[in-house]
């Protein structure tokens, strides 16, 4: 079975009128209980990261900004919402999350967690709803515990993952591949060893066209990465609030079954991340999510027919 990692403390107080719809989290964890996914009290769950694992990928008074849930409001403005206790342990466990989904795939060839995806955190700063870069901690804790010998970050995220590219820019043994709207968020980005950036509007087919093409350029630069991450952000589709594309549940299925398999048939562990998703109905963006767990669980325990 899957493992699907999951805290119920991945929904952080920020009030339920923000236009992050942090509501979805517990939605997303109901959602994969009842489609049995994920059983209470046997599914895996994380402690709240420890200072010194968050400071392999961040600044070490950022970090303590955060532990102590005294952000200068600056950084608050740049990430869109006040770091309170509720958001400061949310962000811990998210990456702790990551961390342990990154040790279950290496294991057992797949895992994914109900939360991650914090692209836009930097090393010295969150940004764009990020607090800390999960992908990009668990990837440097991996690193320096000599568990693996590369990563490769493959972010089909609708924005660009410009905070792992960031983190990453000067580490040889991270690859980071980034598909996105090109005129979206952000707007200054920060070139990752791979950007494919696309026009407004684009669906399933033109999307899925694009991504085999990355896929194989992807392992050019990375040809036998240690692990996959994998951000599966369903703001490509076409009812985001924030997307600008025009996806549909089904080109998003499609798109997580394509990755995934790439990776698995090469015998690639692969940890896939929750991302982006925006939307005033929080149930509809909740369940969306819900679709790159039921995709992998076809992967659990070996390829997918």
């Amino acid at each position: 079975m899957l493992k699907i990692v999951h805290h119920p403390d991945f929904e952080a107080a920020i009030g339920r009128s923000h236009r992050f719809p942090m509501p979805k989290y517990g939605f997303i964890i109901r959602f994969l209980e009842e489609d049995g996914l994920v059983v209470p009290g046997v599914s895996p769950r994380p402690e709240p990261a420890e200072f010194d694992q968050v400071c392999l990928a961040h600044d070490k008074a950022y970090v303590r900004q955060v532990f102590d849930a005294a952000v200068d409001p600056k950084i608050e403005r740049e990430i869109g919402f006040a770091v309170n206790d509720s958001v400061s342990l949310r962000a811990r466990l998210s990456c702790a999350a990551t961390l342990l989904a990154g040790r279950i795939a290496l294991e057992e060839g797949i895992a994914t967690t109900a939360a991650g995806g914090s692209h836009h955190a930097r090393r010295e700063r969150g940004a764009g709803f990020c607090v800390f870069n999960d992908v990009g901690i668990a990837a440097a804790n991996l690193l320096f515990k000599g568990e693996i010998g590369s990563a490769l970050v493959f972010d089909c995220d609708v924005h660009q993952g410009d905070g792992t590219a960031e983190i990453f820019a000067r580490e040889p043994r991270v690859t980071t591949v980034s598909i996105h709207n090109e005129k979206n968020y952000p707007v200054r980005k920060v070139p990752s060893d791979l950007d494919v950036g696309l026009e407004d509007g684009i669906g399933d087919l033109e999307y899925l066209e694009v991504l085999g093409e990355t896929l194989d350029r992807s392992l050019l630069l990375n040809p036998a990465p240690g692990i996959v991450f994998y951000n599966a952000g369903v703001d490509p589709h076409a009812e985001d609030r924030l997307g600008r594309m025009a996806m549909t549940d089904d080109g998003l299925a499609a798109r997580d079954r394509k990755v995934i398999a790439f990776f698995r048939e090469r015998d690639i562990p692969v940890v896939c991340v929750q991302g982006g998703g925006y939307s005033s109905d929080v149930e509809a963006v909740a369940r969306r999510h819900t679709i790159v767990h039921r995709v992998a669980a076809q992967f659990a325990g070996g390829i997918s027919p």
